[in-house]
C-alpha cells in the first residue's frame, strides 16, 4: 500500500485557525514558516498570521514551534574552536537604548565572545544595525568567514542577520513594523530566540524594557515576555536570563543614530559615568560574566567588568571590530572626520521653571522617526544625521528658557515642527518626582 502523503500547507487554513483561536500544529507552523522562507507567501498572508498571533496569542508549545521553526530556516552557526565562552545580550528595545555598542566590547574585553545578530529600527525604537551604519564603511552584512574572523580577533562583531541565517525572522520582522503587529509576546519571543539560537550561542542575557517608552507598558506584561523568552531559551538548551529594566524615560541623553555612536564612544571613554545607561550596561556585564563562568562572584564580575572600561580596553575592542567590519581605523581616535553631522541644529527650552516630571518617552522616539531617523515602511532610507541630544534625566531641576533638549534635523521646517513635539513630551512640575529603579527585576 502507497503510504498516505500529508496534505499540502493551505496558508489561508493555517490564518483562519489562528484567527479563530485554535491550537496549530508543530507541523502547520512548520510548514507556514517554510513558505514564508521560501516565498511562497505574500506580504498580505504573513501580515495577516502576525496579526491573527497578535490578538490570539500562542500556547508555549506552539511558541517553541515557532522559534524552533524560524531557527531552522536557515543556517546554524558553529563556535568550536573559538577558544571563549559565547555569549550574547538583547534588548527588547527603547529609546536612546544603546547599550549593545558598549556591552559587547567591554564582554569581549573580559574574554566572552560575543557573535551579536542584530536588527534593525522597530517601531519608535532605535536599531543597532543603524546606528553602526553611521560609520562609513562599517558592514552590518559581512560574508560568514568575515564575521567569524572579526569575532576571534576583536571578540566581538555586532552586525545583521546574513541571507542564510534566520531568514524567516528577517521577512517577518520587517512586515511586523509596518503593520502594528510588533507588541506580540510569541511573535517577539520568535524573533529574538530564533536569531540568537542560530547564532550558535551558549549563554544569553535578556533586557526586558517596562515603561511608556517600551513595547510592554506595565511590569506584568514585561514579567510575561521575560518569562516567555527565558523559557523557551532554556527548554532549547540556551542558558538564558533577564533583567527587567526601566524604560519611561530615554536611557541615553541621546537618540538618533549617529548621535548614538558618540554617546558610545564618550561611554567607552569613561564620560557618562553615574548615568542610568551605566547602571544597566555594567548590570548586564556583571550578568553576562556570571552565567559564562568568567567570573565566580557578583563583586568579581562588577570588578573585571569596570576594569575592562577603565583601562580603554573596551575601546580598543570596540575599535578592533569597527575596523574588521570595514570601518576606519583611525574612528575612535577621530569620529568628526567620518560621522556626518546634520545641518540643522535647535535647542528646545523649557517653558517653564521647575523639576521634569515625566516624559512620553515613545512619542519621543517617533519625533526622531519625524525627523527621518527611523522608519514608516520597511522600505524607507534612514537619515543617521538626525536625532536628538542633550535629553535631560527625570528629576532635573530646570529654569524657563534653559533647553532640555536639542534637536538635529535635515531642514528648518522638520526642526521646527519636531522641537514642539519633544517640548510637549515633557511634564515640568514644581516638585521633583520620586526615584525609580532602573532595574525592576530579574528572571532566570
Amino acid at each position: 500500500m502507497t503510504p498516505q502523503m500529508a496534505p499540502p500547507m493551505i496558508p489561508q487554513e493555517i490564518i483562519r485557525r489562528k484567527r479563530d483561536g485554535l491550537d496549530l500544529e508543530p507541523s502547520e507552523i512548520a510548514g507556514f514558516i517554510a513558505a514564508l522562507t521560501e516565498e511562497k507567501l505574500s506580504d498580505a498572508q504573513a501580515a495577516a498570521f502576525a496579526m491573527a498571533v497578535f490578538f490570539r496569542g500562542m500556547t508555549p508549545d506552539e511558541t517553541v514551534a515557532l522559534t524552533l521553526a524560524m531557527r531552522d530556516s536557515g543556517k546554524v552557526l558553529n563556535w568550536r574552536g573559538i577558544g571563549r565562552p559565547v555569549a550574547d545580550k538583547h534588548s527588547t528595545g527603547g529609546v536612546g537604548d544603546n547599550v549593545s555598542l558598549m556591552l559587547a566590547p567591554i564582554a569581549a574585553a573580559c574574554g566572552l565572545a560575543v557573535p551579536m545578530i542584530s536588527g534593525r529600527g522597530l517601531g519608535h525604537t532605535g536599531g543597532t544595525l543603524d546606528k553602526l551604519q553611521s560609520i562609513v564603511g562599517y558592514d552590518v552584512a559581512p560574508d560568514a568567514a568575515t564575521f567569524a574572523r572579526v569575532v576571534k580577533d576583536a571578540g566581538c562583531a555586532i552586525v545583521g542577520q546574513t541571507a542564510d541565517l534566520a531568514p524567516a525572522d528577517r521577512r517577518l520582522y520587517a512586515i511586523r513594523d509596518v503593520t502594528a503587529a510588533v507588541e506580540s509576546v510569541p511573535l517577539i519571543t520568535a524573533s529574538i530566540l530564533s536569531k540568537k539560537l542560530a547564532a550558535g550561542l551558549e549563554t544569553l542575557v535578556l533586557d526586558v524594557k517596562v515603561g511608556n517608552g517600551a513595547f510592554m507598558q506595565d511590569v506584568a506584561a514585561a514579567e510575561t515576555l521575560a518569562r516567555s523568552l527565558v523559557e523557551v531559551a532554556n527548554g532549547a538548551g540556551l542558558k538564558t536570563s533577564a533583567l527587567i529594566t526601566d524604560m519611561n524615560e530615554p536611557l541615553a541623553d541621546t537618540a538618533g543614530n549617529a548621535l548614538e555612536i558618540v554617546n558610545c564612544l564618550d561611554f567607552l571613554a569613561g564620560r557618562k559615568g553615574g548615568t542610568r545607561l551605566e547602571m544597566v550596561v555594567m548590570l548586564q556585564a556583571t550578568e553576562m560574566l556570571l552565567q559564562a563562568g568568567i567570573a565566580a562572584t557578583l563583586e568579581d564580575a562588577a570588578f573585571k567588568a569596570a576594569n575592562a572600561l577603565a583601562s580603554g580596553a573596551a575601546m580598543e575592542h570596540f575599535a578592533r571590530m569597527v575596523h574588521g567590519l570595514g570601518g576606519p581605523a583611525d574612528f575612535c581616535e577621530r569620529p568628526d572626520a567620518y560621522l556626518v553631522p546634520a545641518p540643522v541644529i535647535r535647542n528646545v527650552p523649557a517653558e517653564r521653571d521647575g523639576y521634569l516630571g515625566a516624559c512620553e518617552t515613545r512619542a519621543l522616539g517617533m519625533s526622531v522617526v519625524e525627523l527621518g531617523g527611523g522608519r514608516r515602511l520597511a522600505s524607507d532610507p534612514v537619515d543617521h544625521r538626525v536625532g536628538i541630544d542633550g535629553l535631560k534625566p527625570l528629576g532635573t531641576k530646570i529654569s524657563r528658557g534653559e533647553p532640555i533638549a536639542t534637536i538635529h534635523a535635515a531642514k528648518e521646517g522638520d526642526a521646527e515642527r519636531v522641537a514642539s513635539i519633544v517640548a510637549d513630551c515633557y511634564r515640568i512640575d514644581e516638585t521633583a518626582p520620586s526615584e525609580r529603579p532602573v532595574v525592576i527585576g530579574r528572571v532566570g
